[in-house]
């Protein structure tokens, strides 16, 4: 018996989303609750896998299953796919399990050719409406299906227009359509070297191939990697009977949100366009109006449609985003799904609905992507500086927050100066899929076209970008890298702008920024978050400034202070290259004991900050290369500075080079070679705890992490002048403290004699970079310069910086954590690095019964709801 693969919508519900995608499930659940969904059938995400299985051909058996559906869907309708009295036209859409809005393909008026056409000018009485049709589906199928460039379609278009005397497309006539398509099939014949396709059916699998294919289009990968979305999950197609927007004043199309995707007000919000079709609304083609119009205009479908959408809603449990089609003044529904929104939005509804009794607390903060708040966390504009700067346009609040940046008008050249480090704005006419990687590169984007539902708007909100779309007022030339504003000022590429999302405003300068607060809504969300889960949360954190930020943010300790970033400081290198050149152990410490106040200071101040929270201080890790100057000029200065020749000093930085200093003498190796280094670091700690014991009476128990071990007998070796100094300071102080004394899981070799390591430490804490670095063998410098092709050839999903290796480096993580709980099963466990902010990872921390995470002090807030997520997860 044969697999099935295609059904029809009446045939599926919403619980089949991983087998119809979301969008398919969705119209199934919508036909099952009787709502008016235009029929069609789902060619399911199982036939796309097998697509890619089967070398990206689609097999004899799927392709006869559409034309069974295409059948029965052609019964259900009483119209024929192709015929010229009562011709079938559909839609093709993608629909992946998870929501990708804008990333994959869509073909609309399928099924029309040199015959149809005159069928549907016939039967509808509307020749310009047909032909209107007609040239949409060309240019469609020629740019998505054949690759052919949209832009040769536009050129002719725009040339008729002109022509014309046409300010829009509707005012076309029936002739000038008809004109038109000539010309468009004509590129296409001119681009393809035959005909356009007359064969309906030929059509179909084309378009069918082409939403397949669209799975692994440069813009679907990178959205996937971005939002964890695994290759191997696929997309399904949805072809659905046409309705039409475009047939008449008595007809329209919009989208709308059952509540506002940008602040979450408990309103319904969206734009349609009357004598349209679908992608006129999204592609900003056209200024669309406001929802709320369509009630004086259409009120019986505006109230059908309202009512419509509250149950939707209360359906779903969740702020819904639907599509809708108005044909001669009947309402259809093509597509109803969980909302992309803002962070606050996010955090307002969830709390909503908490309120409203539709969900209970576990299930609201699901609702709550946690790399979402990372657009709340950062500085937004500050007060006083706003209100001192005058607007140089105003367009609509798209996405909320503030950005300024320097300005770029592609999004190759937004990618490339991001990738220098700069802050970017991105500026568009209107943005398309291709621009996924400049709009994710950037602060903000800003578009002259375009609603609050078009690409840029509804891809930033995703993102947590903040975004001013359809701001009219600016002349955006992205040929000539330039814009201009409406009393003639011109801003050129590398200008600063600022943009503030929630107003709409758009600025031509660079705007003061303050500190975001933790209040409101995402105070009551991430008071829920913290009842919930289990893992407790730390940061990363080197000075009071950054302890102090995360305190705010909720950090519960800190998981990873780096004491190397402390020598770095204008008043201390000079000690620490003095320690370095130094030849005997006196000298040595002699150096060391001018740094030896100047650590301590450090870290009274971060103990301070902390309130008697955890605090790990992690030892020198660093090569001492790093330390020292590599020009000629700065060689020698320091030589004149330390009285020593500059060949000397040259021969001591040419004696610390090395081939590989990742895989070199750094971490404990260091303290193994210069046990004084540890002896220092050790009085700092211990003497800056028991003092700010004395002073605020906090309870501090300092511990102690010693990096880079790889064999017990080196952990043990450096613990043994830790301890011994340790005890020293206790009792030259006469003030009995705890300490301890662990180390970090960052070289394979640890981790797999972590029952061995686990007979020294305290505790263990798992240096997931490093542990990755040296498990994958690739420098995190260098991989990102060939990584991209990996992502393109399907060897790797994403970049294990990022997002924790679970496969590979996770099992060293499981091990370990095993091995050392067999050795000491109360021993601590915890996971530093910028891993410990990544939601996939959190969750598996917390699968592993980790007691905490640690990441900087902005991703607290992140890894304190993934932690809430991962405890509801689990259940």
């Amino acid at each position: 018996m044969s697999n099935k693969y295609v059904y029809l919508f009446k045939e599926g519900d919403a619980s089949m989303k991983n087998l119809l995608g979301g969008k398919g499930a969705n119209l199934a659940e919508m036909t099952n609750l009787g709502l008016p969904v235009p029929q069609g059938f789902i060619v399911s995400t199982e036939a796309c896998t097998k697509y890619y299985e089967d070398g990206k051909v689609i097999a004899d058996e799927v392709v006869n299953q559409i034309y069974d559906a295409m059948k029965k869907t052609e019964e259900l309708t009483g119209k024929k796919f192709g015929d010229q009295e009562n011709p079938f036209l559909v839609s093709v859409r993608s629909g992946a399990r998870a929501s990708m809005p804008g990333m994959m393909d869509t073909i609309l008026n399928l099924g029309l050719n040199d015959i149809a056409v005159e069928g549907v000018a016939k039967k509808s009485g509307n020749p310009r409406f047909a032909y209107d049709s007609y040239r949409r589906f060309i240019q469609m199928f020629s740019d998505v299906v054949m690759c052919i460039d949209k832009e040769k379609f536009e050129h002719e278009l725009q040339a008729m227009k002109d022509a014309k005397g046409a300010k829009l497309d509707t005012d076309l006539t029936a002739e000038d359509l008809k004109e038109l398509v000539a010309k468009y099939k004509a590129i296409y014949k001119q681009e393809m070297g035959k005909e356009f396709p007359q064969d309906a059916k030929e059509q179909l699998l084309e378009s069918v191939t082409a939403v397949f294919r669209s799975w692994d289009n440069p813009r679907a990968i990178v959205y996937r990697r971005m939002n964890d979305i695994p290759a191997s999950w696929g997309t399904a197609v949805n072809v659905q009977a046409m309705v039409f927007g475009n047939m008449g004043d008595d007809c329209g199309t919009g989208v709308a949100f059952t509540r506002n995707p940008s602040t979450g007000e408990k309103k319904l919000y969206g734009e349609y366009l009357m004598n349209a079709q679908g992608e006129d609304v999204v592609a900003g083609i056209r200024t669309p109006q406001p929802i709320s119009h369509l009630k004086d205009q259409m009120p019986e479908v505006y109230e059908q449609f309202a009512n419509i959408a509250q149950s939707l809603e209360d359906h779903y449990r969740d702020m819904q985003d639907m599509e809708f089609t108005i044909e001669g003044g009947k309402l259809y529904m093509l597509q109803t799904r969980n909302g992309k929104r803002t962070a606050m939005a996010a955090l307002k509804i969830a709390v909503d609905l908490v309120e409203e009794g539709k969900l209970t607390k576990e299930e609201a903060i699901l609702k709550v992507e946690p790399k979402q708040l990372d657009s709340l966390l950062h500085p937004q504009f500050n007060a006083a500086a706003l209100k001192a700067s005058k607007p140089i346009a105003k367009g609509l609040p798209a996405s909320p927050g503030a950005a300024c940046g320097k300005l770029y008008f592609t999004a190759d050249d937004a990618t490339a100066a991001a990738a220098k480090g700069e802050k970017v704005v991105l500026a568009r006419q209107e943005t398309s899929p291709e621009d996924i990687e400049g709009m994710y590169a950037s602060q903000g984007i800003l578009t002259a076209r375009g609603g609050m539902t078009s690409h840029a708007a509804v891809v930033a909100r995703g993102m947590g970008t903040c975004c001013v779309a359809g701001c009219g007022e600016l002349r955006i030339e992205e040929c000539n890298k330039k814009m201009t504003t409406a009393d003639g000022t011109v801003y050129k590429e590398g200008d600063f702008v600022s943009l503030d999302g929630s107003t709409g405003n758009v600025y031509g300068e660079a705007i003061e920024t303050e500190e975001a607060q933790v209040s409101g809504d995402f105070a009551t969300v991430m008071g829920w978050a913290d009842s919930i889960r289990r893992l407790k949360v730390r940061t990363n954190a080197d000075t009071p400034h950054d302890a102090e930020q995360a305190i705010e943010f909720g950090a519960e300790g800190i998981g990873l202070c780096r004491t190397e970033h402390m020598f770095f400081a204008e008043d201390r290198i000079a000690a620490m290259r003095e320690m370095i050149v130094s030849k005997t152990v006196e000298q040595r410490e002699k150096a060391l004991a001018k740094l030896l106040p100047m650590q301590k200071d450090d870290f009274k101040g971060i103990y301070k900050a902390m309130k008697g929270h955890p605090v790990t201080i992690r030892f020198l890790d660093p090569p001492l290369h790093e330390f020292l100057p590599t020009h000629a000029e700065d060689i020698a200065a320091l030589a004149k500075e330390m009285n020593m020749s500059v060949d000397a000093l040259q021969g001591i930085i040419d004696g610390l080079h090395e081939f590989n200093p990742m895989l070199g003498h750094r971490g404990c190796r260091l303290a193994v070679t210069f046990p004084e280094i540890a002896v220092m670091q050790t009085r700092a700690v211990m003497e800056a705890a028991i003092e700010t014991i004395e002073e605020t009476g906090f309870d501090i128990v300092p511990e102690i992490m010693i990096p880079l071990v790889g064999d017990v007998k080196e952990l043990k070796y450096v613990k043994d002048f830790v301890v011994e100094t340790a005890e020293k300071v206790i009792a030259e102080k006469g003030k009995k403290i705890d300490y301890k004394v662990g180390t970090m899981i960052e070289v394979p070799r640890a981790a797999i004699t972590a029952d061995e390591i686990a007979q020294e430490a305290d505790f263990l804490s798992f240096g997931t970079y490093d542990l990755t670095q040296m498990s994958f063998g690739f420098s995190r410098d260098d991989a990102g310069k060939f990584l991209d092709d990996y992502y393109a050839k399907k060897i790797y999903e994403s970049d294990p910086f990022a997002k924790l290796d679970q496969d590979g480096v996770g099992k060293l993580v499981k091990m370990a954590v095993e091995l050392g709980r067999k050795t000491r099963p109360d021993i601590k466990l915890g996971i530093c690095g910028e891993h410990g902010g990544d939601p996939s990872t959190v969750e598996f921390c917390d699968s592993l019964g980790l007691n905490y995470v640690s990441c900087s002090p902005f991703r607290v807030p992140i890894a304190r709801l993934a932690a809430a997520h991962a405890v509801v997860k689990s259940k």
